[in-house]
């Protein structure tokens, strides 16, 4: 099943892989604000260029440490909750069984509902994407300590568009540290300036492949040679910093972590904002739609500003120059 106009394709057979480029041009705009709407908001033109190169920006300290401990310890009570654990929604690691996502977190806590409306959060994602935005996914990673498991190398689009029906890049995360993120305990990675270049990824997506890719993700992961090249031009960056730190980064830049080898957590929460302009379709490369929870499509009112955060007051939004 497939919709009309397909920009990027992906999931392809086997026997057509070889057809295709090793990867494809980007076709969509990096900052979508324009002119002089470009301007309209928190971000000046350094940080709008540093993402428009990198895909991605990094706020060291963007909320205090101390703000952080509620909504790791809501994360923490929520392991103690049976009706909880046995939801869909709940994703245990597949070497331990502990917790590895939850996802729907801003449905599942006003606390969390409240934080995806911060206005200089807001602020940064209604300007980089230029329109009224809405939370397509939420979400949090967890790695426990000397138990965490690491997350493949995958552009979020590829799935969102192979499986969801997302069909521009036109849409952001925002992932918020609620522990320390340490070169120890399986930090983000990410390759700069990969979100330039769509990867086709070989492999049709079978019914309900959700059910399995969540705990370990086979399809939808570009082959070795074309992560070896993007990497080989940009590198290889993994922002880590204090529980309260931020980092925005584009729907299509390549990510991965590694498992967490340390006895310190890692837990990070993830908000998807994607424009109320490049709401889902059908999906490009799957026979059936995700779950309202993993896409949204009948939840889509654009967000509005929630001000109230006398426990997050204290940190601005300075403009910002980038990680490299």
């Amino acid at each position: 099943m497939t919709t009309a106009l397909d920009l990027y394709p992906t999931r392809l057979a086997k026997h057509n892989a070889a057809d295709h480029p090793a990867h494809i041009g980007r076709r969509d705009p990096v900052v979508h604000a324009r002119n002089q709407h470009r301007w309209n908001g928190p971000l000046d033109e350094v940080a709008l260029s540093h993402y428009e190169r990198d895909g991605y920006l990094w706020f060291e300290g963007f909320f205090s440490q101390e703000s952080m401990q509620p909504f790791f310890q809501e994360l923490k009570d929520m392991a103690n909750e049976p009706e909880l654990l046995e939801s869909d929604q709940v994703i245990a690691d597949p070497a331990s069984g502990a917790i590895r996502s939850v996802f729907g977190m801003h449905e599942l806590s006003e606390k969390f509902s409240k934080l995806t409306r911060d206005p200089r959060i807001l602020g940064m994602v209604r300007q980089l994407l230029g329109s009224e935005v809405y939370i397509h996914q939420s979400r949090i990673n967890d790695k426990f300590g000397f138990q965490g498991s690491g997350f493949d190398w995958h552009s979020d689009f590829e799935t969102w568009h192979a499986e969801d029906g997302m069909p521009r890049m036109r849409a952001v995360s925002a992932s918020l540290m609620l522990t320390d993120n340490n070169e120890f305990n399986g930090p983000l990675m990410l390759i700069p300036g990969s979100h330039h270049h769509f990867v086709p990824c070989v492999g049709e997506t079978p019914d309900a492949n959700w059910t399995s890719s969540l705990k370990a993700q086979k399809l939808g992961v570009p082959d070795q040679a074309t992560l070896a090249e993007l990497g080989k031009r940009g590198g290889i960056q993994a922002p880590k910093g204090p529980a309260g730190s931020l980092l925005l980064f584009e729907c299509n830049v390549l990510h991965a972590s590694n498992g967490n080898m340390s006895p310190w957590p890692r837990s990070n929460l993830f908000f998807v904002y994607n424009s109320v302009e490049n709401r889902l379709g059908r999906p490009y490369a799957a026979n059936q739609e995700r779950p309202e929870y993993l896409g949204a499509r009948h939840k889509v009112e654009p967000l509005d500003v929630h001000d109230d955060f006398p426990e997050l007051a204290g940190q601005g939004v300075a403009p910002l120059h980038g990680s490299r």
